[in-house]
């Protein structure tokens, strides 16, 4: 599919743009589609547009159909699209579709097919089973220096990630969700110069398990990008559980999946899952989901080791050099690990439990890391001793946690761009008045900055010009701020930035995050990252 989908990118096709009446009408191939202008903003807005056929009926579960095949006739591009059904919903809410592989455009008000503006590509977060792509994007492309800006949907949860024995052996498509994220990248080479974008100038871009999807387009087949993307930007990248796709653990989920919708009896049970309606899969993947309660999620990306797309993982292909030779932005937040084992059910894995042990901690990021070993987490308590957290086992949890699975994997790639010579930029956001918790940098780029004042507002200003003179040029530079230096040692990751109100400043990766990054990463094989 991948193979096929290139060589159309190569065909030509018709497709242009216009302004009549003071709407901007782009016609494709497909379809017209209508933008919405807003002279307020000074954006025009192109929502909704469909990028792929939709994946339903025999197209569950399958690589995404693309080009577009359906004629869409006139489209009025004013409304989000349906979201893709998320994790957890007991049926399928209003807003919410099988049917929801769409894009959405926002270009500065006059963009023509002449204006060669690069693009940022927005990959949403949510551990591949919740999110969406309806951001605000005005606050950063009011920022820039004049670009485009791109959010996607994607396939999430069962709909996106099933895999297991049973499931990988059948005639579908492993990993679809990270297969729609790659075709809309086409769809952008194909199609974004009719909205005044230039295809050999696209910047992705994600936060969490979105930025966990620009890692796996980073070393997908082998670090071949296959020309969609020039740079990469990734904020509390998600180093993810990534066993084989046909392993016990995506068989037993597979297994739990397959019994509540009703198919484990049948003779076929693919086929049962195939002719099931979307709500019985809705609960089901729910259910799934609330019989595994000490995990936060349970469907990501799988190993394909036997195929080419995703049969590598991070760990190995970032230490290999197996990546995609661009440039990169990357970093994460200071309490990344915080509040998540508050969240699970099973309180023998709830590290905020008054009763919490060691055992508590071991069984949190256990329940995250299935395969970790108890000879590995004694390791784990040497290099996190109890007493640097106030004796908590909460806080030590939530730090081992938080730098497993964001922190050192936004340091790992940063330090392997770096060793083959390209420039990488690494970042540390630290803010005591807003917060520095998984997430909460986004309020900097997607909140207006005047909702903010003092130091804040500065720092925020700044971080919005850090992040599209990136995607603008590859070098992050903000007014009245010092110079953003790249990555200089190839093992910590370091220097980096910190972005902090009223200091912002360079500052070293310490020697002792650096050591227990390097115990993570020598887990690769272990723990299936």
């Amino acid at each position: 599919m991948m193979l096929i989908s290139n060589i159309l990118l190569g065909l030509c096709f018709f497709a242009f743009s216009s302004t009549v009446d003071g709407q901007t009408t782009v016609e494709l191939d497909y379809g017209t589609f209508i933008g919405v202008e807003d002279s307020s903003t000074n954006i025009t807005s192109f929502l909704g547009v469909r990028y792929a056929e939709p994946p339903v009926g025999d197209l569950r579960w399958q690589a995404p159909v693309f080009p577009p095949t359906t004629q869409l006739g006139t489209v009025n591009a004013s409304a989000y699209g349906n979201s893709c059904i998320p994790v957890p919903q007991s049926t399928v809410v209003s807003g919410t579709s099988e049917d929801c592989l769409f894009v959405n455009v926002f270009t500065p008000l006059g963009a023509t097919s002449n204006s060669n503006l690069p693009i940022m590509v927005c990959l949403h977060g949510g551990g591949f089973q919740s999110g969406n792509s309806q951001v605000d994007a005005v606050p950063l492309m009011n920022a820039s220096a004049g670009m485009i800006f791109v959010s996607i949907e994607y396939r999430l949860g069962q709909f996106g990630f099933l895999a297991g024995s049973t499931f990988a052996a059948a005639n579908v498509s492993l990993n679809a969700g990270m297969l729609d994220q790659r075709t809309a990248l086409m769809w952008i080479q194909r199609y974004i110069s009719s909205f005044g974008g230039d295809p050999t100038q696209v910047t992705i871009w994600g936060e969490s398990a979105g930025a966990g999807g620009i890692m796996f387009h980073l070393i997908a087949n082998g670090g071949d990008q296959e020309g969609l993307f020039h740079a990469a930007m990734g904020d509390s990248v998600s180093l993810s559980y990534m066993p084989d796709c046909d392993s016990d653990y995506h068989s037993d989920i597979f297994a739990l999946f397959a019994g509540f919708a009703g198919c484990s009896s049948s003779s076929d049970v693919m086929a049962c899952l195939l002719a099931a309606d979307a709500d019985t899969l809705v609960s089901a993947g729910t259910q799934t989901v609330d019989n595994r309660t000490s995990t936060l999620y349970i469907w990501d990306p799988c190993a394909d080791t036997g195929g080419t797309f995703l049969a590598t993982r991070p760990v190995e292909a970032f230490a290999s050099g197996a990546f995609a030779q661009v440039p990169g932005l990357f970093g994460s937040n200071t309490d990344e690990g915080a509040n998540w084992s508050a969240d699970l059910p099973n309180p023998d894995a709830n590290t905020s439990e008054p009763n919490a042990t060691e055992t508590t901690v071991y069984n949190f990021v256990a329940g995250q890391y299935p395969t970790f070993t108890n000879d590995s987490f004694a390791t784990a308590m040497e290099l996190y001793p109890l007493a640097d957290y106030n004796n908590s086992f909460s806080l030590q949890g939530q730090q081992m946690y938080g730098e497993a699975r964001y922190i050192c994997s936004g340091l790992m790639i940063a330090a392997a761009m770096s060793r083959v010579g390209l420039d990488a930029y690494h970042y540390h956001y630290n803010n005591p008045d807003q917060g520095s918790d998984h997430g909460s940098e986004l309020i900097a780029l997607f909140d207006p900055t005047s909702d903010f004042s003092g130091n804040d507002a500065a720092l925020f200003v700044s971080m919005q010009e850090f992040w599209t003179s990136f995607v603008i040029a590859q070098s992050p530079i903000a007014a009245s701020v010092s110079t953003w230096l790249p990555v200089t040692n190839s093992t910590s990751g370091g220097p980096r930035l910190l972005l902090q109100p009223g200091g912002i400043a360079m500052e070293n990766v310490t020697d002792a995050l650096s050591a227990r990054c390097a115990f993570w990463h020598s887990l690769g094989a272990e723990i299936s990252t």
